[in-house]
């Protein structure tokens, strides 16, 4: 894809990848701000359900209803990722952050690009030596976080748990999985109508988990700044951030798209320590740049060779 890439990408794709840092390395501080009043899942079930709508009716109003045709075989596609996508990926992190800082969720989520290494090398796939010696360091990374308990002010917006850590992990397992379905799989022709679906099948999803477990939202009780979190979750990253990526991923090299993965996690602690007065140990931070240092050994082992989707999204 780099070779079909203009040797010299539009000042305005260098834009669009900033708009990309930025937006889905606020996704965290997003959540954690809007949990304090709602719900979890109530929160991320309505967040997509409206980013959804108006992501589909943006791609009807561009595109026509022919862009949502689909075979079945697509439509159970879109409808897999959609669960495990927005429904496991983001509801278990917006669950987890109840107990766990933003800056920390946005880090252990940073090994989603590790996980697609160990689901290729399980499928069949070969990955480069290098590749897995990044995937070690990751994971010696991850074991330091996990391990090394919260510090003070580095907990959730109700305290810290030992299980908050693992809950991100195994949300981070849910994203990799749908991120690597959607590369084998069939998939809508318009990536647009498929991230409609995706948000919609998500939100759908993680509503009903919520009113079936008894949640109910209490407007009176919601503070003006987590309606504002939620309108900036559910329109502005819903639709900005997905249309930047696609337009960064279409004018710029692959591997340079790709260091989201791991620009994000430290615009996620930078906000979350300006902003809302997190605190990490030092062993915390030594653990967050062991991930970040395997994430980057893994997108540069992986540059000569690039396959549709492998680092694909990991925001939530």
């Amino acid at each position: 894809m780099d070779a079909a890439v203009s040797p010299r990408p539009p000042a305005l794709a260098w834009v669009a990848l900033g708009v990309v840092y930025v937006l889905w390395g606020s996704t965290y501080l997003g959540n954690r701000l809007i949990i304090v009043d709602v719900p979890p899942l109530f929160a991320g079930g309505a967040r997509f359900l409206v980013g959804g709508s108006l992501l589909a009716l943006v791609v009807l109003a561009v595109a026509g209803r022919s862009a949502f045709r689909m075979t079945r075989r697509q439509l159970a596609t879109m409808a897999l990722s959609g669960l495990l996508l927005p429904a496991w990926g983001n509801g278990l992190v917006t669950l987890a952050q109840q107990k766990v800082a933003s800056g920390l969720a946005a880090l252990l989520i940073a090994a989603v690009p590790l996980y697609i290494v160990v689901l290729r090398a399980l499928t069949g796939d070969r990955p480069r030596p290098a590749t897995l010696a990044g995937v070690a360091v990751g994971v010696a990374g991850l074991a330091i976080l996990v391990l090394a308990g919260p510090s003070g002010g580095s907990g959730g917006v109700q305290g810290s748990a030992w299980w908050g850590p693992w809950l991100v992990l195994l949300a981070g397992l849910g994203w990799a999985t749908g991120t690597f379905a959607t590369t084998r799989l069939p998939v809508p022709a318009n990536p647009f109508a498929l991230a409609a679906g995706q948000m919609f099948v998500g939100g759908a999803i993680l509503m009903t988990v919520s009113l079936a477990s008894g949640d109910r939202l209490d407007i009176g009780s919601v503070s003006v700044v987590a309606w504002w979190a939620w309108a900036y979750m559910a329109v502005v990253v819903s639709l900005a951030a997905f249309g930047a990526y696609a337009f960064a991923l279409a004018s710029l090299p692959v591997s340079t798209v790709a260091t989201y993965a791991y620009v994000n996690p430290v615009i996620a602690v930078l906000l979350g320590v300006l902003v809302v007065n997190e605190r990490f140990s030092a062993v915390q931070l030594v653990g967050g740049g062991v991930v970040l240092v395997a994430v980057v050994l893994v997108i540069a082992a992986e540059r000569p060779r690039k396959r549709r989707g492998e680092l694909a999204p990991s925001g939530t």
